[in-house]
């Protein structure tokens, strides 16, 4: 089964110093390009997080301090990792919870000019889950009939979140061969900052999904609170769900 593509999609996986979106690092990160046509490009790079890799992050990966001290940072690769994912959509294994969050925090902390409403995303892992409840290695296992050689290698996985997905959309009828619904079916709600923290409710307004308040918008929020958005950009939240509340508090002021 090939995938049925309107346009190029990228599978990827990161590896990381660890599972905090807004402080931890890329250590590695592995782009595998499918075009309409079939053909296929992948592209690894190893990168100086700048910050220590903690012992608990390398016993995975079997990422060291040592293997990525003359790698280039993210500032240096982040725009020709942007260049080759331009105009493509995004797929991976748990990506919508971490990977695109997080590189979407690389990408705003170099000022790396990267839209990600642009593109969609699909989940392997919430299909896996939706259908079987399983995890990457048991679900390369259950579709594939393999065993997952070099689990937490940025590539291997990738790899296997690809094999995983063609054999998804051949074991079951109901999912169709496209990409949109595949988005669509992969994702648990509408979101507007990639984390969840902010959603979109029927009228696409931005809703809050977190604390006191939870359930209104934005835009009543900070017109009744101007002192939140402060309060906000200060706290420890993703630049991302940061990003969101100034571009609303900014597209306010213009309507006044």
């Amino acid at each position: 089964m090939e995938l049925n593509l309107s346009k190029p999609l990228i599978i990827f996986d990161l590896e990381t110093t660890g599972i905090n979106v807004t402080k931890d690092r890329i250590v590695e990160i592995a782009l595998l390009k499918i075009h309409p046509n079939g053909k296929e490009e992948e592209k690894t790079y190893r990168i100086n997080p700048t910050i220590p890799i903690p012992k608990d992050a390398s016993s995975i990966h079997h990422i060291y301090d040592e293997d990525v001290k003359d790698a280039p940072t993210f500032k240096e690769v982040g725009k020709e990792i942007a260049q080759f994912i331009e105009g493509c959509d995004l797929a991976g294994f748990n990506s919508n919870k971490f990977d695109i969050p997080l590189l979407a925090e690389e990408f705003l902390r170099e000022d790396i000019n990267f839209d990600m409403h642009k593109r969609r995303f699909v989940d392997v892992q919430t299909i896996f889950h939706k259908m079987e409840q399983r995890t990457l290695s048991a679900a390369y296992q259950f579709y594939c009939n393999q065993n997952l050689e070099n689990a937490h290698s940025a590539m291997a996985d990738t790899r296997a979140t690809y094999e995983v997905l063609k054999a998804q959309i051949s074991r079951y009828e109901s999912l169709k061969n496209d990409v949109d619904y595949l988005s669509q079916f992969s994702n648990h709600q509408k979101t507007a900052d990639l984390m969840g923290r902010v959603i979109l409710n029927k009228h696409d307004q931005e809703v809050i999904n977190f604390g006191k308040y939870k359930g209104e918008t934005i835009e009543s929020v900070l017109e009744k609170d101007p002192g939140y958005y402060g309060w906000l950009m200060n706290a420890d939240f993703p630049l991302y769900t940061k990003k969101i509340f100034t571009e609303v508090r900014l597209r306010s002021f213009n309507k006044k």
